[in-house]
């Protein structure tokens, strides 16, 4: 039987046609073609993180008054423990890329052990954006929300932050011993968490050298700290509720467009993340049976490595948007 050959002209070139265009597996196309739509997923999400903060530019919260803890260690210390989380996914990404080039050179030895690195950085970042939830949500300082939903902190005179179970004072002049909880996911209106607003602003009234601090900037980026009077008033006139920690409707930070985001945004990413640790733990039992030395190819390794790389890229913009600008 005959066979018909019908040529494109397009023998001999990059695209060629057939079933590897641009000499790329199948594999390795749909996992180009995922990056590409997760890539503009990323893109809407961060775009509406900066017209967000762009409307709201004078009460959106100062990242580094905001994220200044480090585990076991108590002080202010902003923005180091989340440089420690990118410098380790980073490192984590550079361990990836000798994991894929052993495979290039089918090493299974330097496979299984960059692929082991890899899965412990992955594992670190993870439960350290796990940590920094967690102490997002709990809170350190705690503020006040105004009627018209606005936040305002408690400073001395110096400028530092006081905390709210630091100045509450009952009814009965005593300092309030309530147990801290963590913030809640919702909070409806007349629901309080540790403190009332009376308490708050008893233990206002006798600190002279407390005062409060409004999310408003001033000209030079400063939050405006309110004269001794005027603190006392906007607590009494219009305190509604003790905020203490983040959650979906109300934090003490700001506004509450910011906790929304830093958890939809962070989270979002995170489970990417977990994703790939999860993909790299089988990919690395894999590489331990030697299922890639019998195929002759470590390809498998080279795709869950473009995905772990678009991973580290995108935090590199949320880390760049969320938290230095």
């Amino acid at each position: 039987m005959d066979t018909t050959v019908v040529n494109t002209g397009t023998e001999g070139k990059t695209w060629g046609g057939g079933n590897q265009p641009l000499k790329a597996s199948y594999g390795k196309m749909m996992m180009w073609f995922f990056i590409l739509s997760d890539a503009l997923t990323f893109s809407g999400f961060l775009a509406a993180y900066g017209f967000s903060r762009f409307k709201f530019i004078g009460s959106w919260p100062i990242a580094d008054e905001v994220f200044t803890h480090i585990p076991f260690f108590h002080g202010n210390y902003p923005m180091i423990y989340v440089a420690f989380m990118t410098f380790i996914l980073i490192m984590s990404s550079v361990t990836m890329v000798l994991a894929v080039d052993a495979g290039h050179h089918m090493k299974k030895a330097k496979v299984t052990i960059y692929m082991f690195l890899t899965i412990i950085g992955g594992l670190i970042f993870v439960g350290s954006q796990a940590w920094e939830w967690a102490t997002f949500i709990k809170g350190d300082y705690g503020a006040i929300q105004t009627n018209g939903g606005n936040i305002l902190q408690f400073v001395d005179t110096d400028g530092n932050r006081v905390a709210v179970r630091d100045i509450a004072i009952s009814e009965h002049g005593e300092r309030v011993q309530h147990e801290r909880k963590s913030g809640l996911w919702f909070v409806s209106e007349g629901t309080l968490p540790s403190y009332t607003v009376d308490e708050v602003y008893n233990g206002l009234e006798a600190n002279p050298n407390v005062l409060v601090r409004t999310q408003t900037l001033t000209e030079d980026g400063k939050k405006t700290v309110l004269s001794r009077e005027e603190s006392l008033k906007q607590i009494k006139e219009n305190g509604k509720l003790v905020v203490e920690g983040a959650n979906l409707h109300v934090n003490e930070y700001g506004s509450p467009l910011f906790a929304d985001f830093f958890f939809f945004i962070t989270g979002f990413h995170g489970f990417h993340v977990f994703s790939g640790v999860v993909i790299n733990i089988i990919i690395f039992f894999n590489v331990i049976l030697g299922t890639y030395e019998r195929r002759g190819s470590y390809e498998m390794v080279e795709k869950v490595g473009l995905y772990w790389h678009f991973v580290d890229l995108v935090w590199v913009f949320v880390f760049t948007f969320f938290y230095l600008v």
